[in-house]
């Protein structure tokens, strides 16, 4: 089959390329996927420069999430003879590693459905997203209705869908974009209110309108002590992702004083279970939204397969709005 490999460091997009592999062997309990789309993500690119290793036992490849037509199926004896899907179902997933290949092997217990009404291409760019965003907004960050959101990014993947997970589920949401562009997509996308963190202080801005609760973020250096700052008592940040330094400094006395709660996330090492369970939630309460039409993946470009280095090159110019997905077969 044919993959996305990496030849030297993998510093540079250009150092990805097409090549030649081995079809993946299936385990008890897993799918074979014939891939037709595969999401692109920020993890890829630090997978690519040796940032992000895949976990013991997944695939070197990169690719985090697809879209595809189950090839064939491994259960285990303990899944009786109805596991719920066949061979030549539509689906997407979350994968652990390979989606940038023809064929990818995944857990049967983390596969989804298309959605009605969506393209295989719109598939491909929600598991890793949603997943992330309902984990660590709905979980993680405990949000109630009725609640403020504040979530940096607002023109990205992750900020997109937290806009419209905070919406559906009741908040308001806050979000803070980079230049005129991208806030008017993040308004588009239905934040209540976006701030241009080039031109203002976002802290001062989500003070006058009662401050946030849940704090979304995937900056992290100077942001922290600003989300702090912005915090409700008992408010909850949460970190998904770091832009800036990973490392920071932390006035304490600001976490007592607001009973702040700082908290986050990785989606990929989690265990085959959480995410299985992650995905069965997501199922129950985020897939009915998605075919109402309340919630909509938003693909901000399409690349063919061969193209993975021109992606990953459109991808960190930090100018999309939105997904990237890479068109695997037809």
């Amino acid at each position: 089959m044919k993959a996305i490999a990496i030849r030297a460091d993998g510093q540079n997009p250009s150092d990805l390329y097409l090549n030649d592999t081995q079809r993946p062997d299936l385990a008890p309990g897993q799918a074979l996927i014939r891939t037709r789309y595969a999401g692109v993500n920020r993890p890829d690119i630090l997978q690519r420069r040796g940032h992000y290793p895949p976990p013991a036992g997944a695939s070197p490849i990169l690719g985090l999430e697809v879209s595809g037509v189950i090839e064939s199926l491994n259960p285990p004896v303990n899944y009786g003879d109805d596991i719920g899907w066949k061979i030549g179902d539509e689906i997407c997933a979350l994968v652990n590693g390979g989606g940038y290949a023809e064929y990818v092997a995944v857990d049967i217990r983390h596969l989804l459905p298309v959605p009605k009404g969506l393209s295989m291409a719109q598939a491909a760019s929600l598991p890793e997203n949603i997943l992330t965003v309902y984990a660590n907004l709905m979980e993680h960050g405990a949000l109630k209705a009725g609640e403020i959101v504040l979530v940096h990014g607002g023109n990205s993947g992750i900020g997109a869908m937290t806009i419209q997970v905070g919406k559906a589920f009741g908040a308001r949401v806050i979000a803070t974009a980079r230049g005129a562009d991208k806030c008017a997509f993040a308004k588009e996308m239905g934040a209540d209110l976006v701030i241009d963190s080039d031109a203002e202080d976002f802290v001062a801005a989500v003070k006058a309108v009662g401050g946030a609760d849940v704090v979304l973020d995937i900056v992290a250096g100077d942001f922290f002590a600003k989300n702090l700052a912005a915090l409700n008592m008992g408010g909850r940040i949460v970190q998904v992702g770091f832009g800036k330094d990973a490392v920071v400094e932390i006035d304490l006395r600001r976490i007592m004083a607001k009973q702040a709660i700082v908290t986050g996330s990785m989606l990929r090492p989690r265990s085959p279970e959480e995410k299985a369970r992650i995905t069965a939630k997501v199922h129950e309460r985020v897939w009915p939204l998605i075919e109402s039409g309340a919630i909509r993946p938003i693909l901000a470009a399409e690349f063919d397969f061969a193209e993975a280095a021109q992606a990953h090159a459109w991808m960190e110019a930090g100018d999309h709005k939105g997904k990237v997905v890479l068109r695997v077969s037809s």
